[in-house]
């Protein structure tokens, strides 16, 4: 593979992404720094395909990055390479707008075919190509220029290893048949909402207890607030105030701004400064929120009561054997929210009931929730059999071996497996 050390010119780059763009697929990683900033500050592009790769250098000056993002984002073509690239896709969504397509993540892609729920690089590479990565380089200032040789090497290493293993990847999921799968994942991570800076909405991440409409009335501008003053200095919002601060100040709003100063989370600075008269201000310029705004229900707040809890909990049960046998992530084939909806007898509008998730677990949990399954510990794993099967099957059954049944109510409460030891 030919190595381009340093991309600094925009001639060299428009040549590289012009032959680029003929190729099946290109690899894509980034290095920033957001520590101290509001916006990630962008120091490194690194990119491949599987003849050439490059770092490029988008601090350097005068160098256009227009030939680079135009294939990121505008060619349909070429599908771009990710590991967990939430936060790579975010950084180019800043600087156009879009988000590339299509695209295709290696992480995502392992929970397919592994129990893998957040494989990191390194253990992704070592699995692969069994080469154990520096990670000296990895926490350095990316910022600072010049760069050095060994960073330079660790950021390119980044791509031509994954160039490597995409195709890898893609084999074992053409032989598992299971990349429809991660269709429906990849373009929710190719989604251009979920990068969206949107102020309004930012009140929606902060947890705050009660649904009175005056609270979240202030909640919300108060969260929409500090997006803006973080913006405007450049700097995280927990510099501003923490989550819980604000959710404090929306329940119990202080009446004048020496009170501030009472507050948890600020400095007694906030009694007379400007940022205090404007968190002021917000508050008295805050609405309660119309019926209409107001968020529904959370659906973990449905009732399942004291039997429905322990569905969801033989729910969970059958999803960890589920992921077990077929060497898939838990997380992909199912959430512990659609779990306990599934168990307090929701059946609308639930991915495990659609689709493939239906076919390999969904179809086994209604089952489980009517009653038609039973578990039993078999050479010491715990199995799953339909009840029909069962009865064909008892006569023959050793007693100490017959599984317990999950649609069984007679007995206590809490369902009862056979111990490794007894089966």
């Amino acid at each position: 593979m030919k190595i381009h050390k340093l991309i600094t010119e925009t001639a060299p780059l428009t040549e590289l992404c012009e032959r680029l763009a003929k190729s099946d697929f290109v690899c894509v990683d980034t290095e920033f720094m957001r520590e101290s900033t509001y916006w990630p500050e962008l120091c490194l592009i690194q990119i491949a395909d599987d003849k050439e790769a490059a770092a490029i250098d988008p601090k350097a000056p005068g160098l256009d990055l227009s030939p680079l993002l135009d294939l990121l984002v505008d060619n349909e073509d070429v599908l771009k390479i990710f590991h967990a690239g939430g936060q790579d896709v975010e950084i180019i969504y800043n600087l156009t707008g879009k988000t590339p397509h299509p695209i295709f993540d290696t992480q995502i892609a392992m929970m397919a075919i592994s129990q893998s729920e957040q494989i990191g690089y390194s253990n992704l590479v070592e699995s692969w190509l069994g080469l154990v990565i520096d990670k000296g380089a990895r926490f350095t200032d990316w910022s600072r220029r010049p760069l050095t040789e060994r960073q330079i090497e660790y950021a390119i290493g980044d791509v031509t290893h994954l160039s490597k293993i995409f195709p890898k990847i893609i084999k074992r999921l053409i032989k598992t048949g299971r990349g429809e799968w991660l269709d429906a994942e990849m373009e929710k991570l190719a989604d251009p909402s979920h990068y969206r800076n949107d102020a309004g909405a930012a009140w929606l991440r902060i947890k705050a207890a009660g649904r009175n409409p005056a609270m979240l009335g202030r909640l919300k501008a108060l969260a929409a607030w500090r997006e803006m003053e973080a913006q405007d200095k450049n700097i995280p919002r927990g510099r501003i105030a923490r989550d819980e601060t604000l959710a404090d100040i929306a329940s119990h709003p202080p009446k004048t701004q020496a009170d501030l100063a009472k507050v948890r989370g600020l400095s007694a600075g906030w009694k007379d400064n400007d940022i205090g008269k404007r968190l002021m201000q917000t508050l008295e310029d805050a609405k309660p929120l119309t019926e209409a705004e107001m968020p529904a229900k959370a659906p973990r707040g449905a009732p399942l009561g004291k039997e429905g809890a322990l569905v969801a909990d033989l729910l969970k049960l059958l999803l960890k054997i589920r992921a077990r046998e077929i060497d898939v992530a838990a997380r992909l084939l199912a959430r512990s929210d659609d779990l306990e909806l599934l168990a307090a007898g929701v059946r609308k509008d639930l991915p495990i009931l659609e689709g493939w998730r239906y076919k390999v677990f969904g179809k086994d949990a209604l089952d489980l929730v009517e009653g038609k399954l039973a578990f039993a510990v078999v050479k010491g794993r715990m199995k799953m059999t339909h009840v029909d099967e069962l009865h064909s099957n008892m006569r023959d059954a050793n007693p100490e071996e017959l599984p317990v049944l999950a649609g069984d109510d007679e007995d206590d409460d809490m369902p009862q497996f056979k111990d490794d030891a007894e089966a």
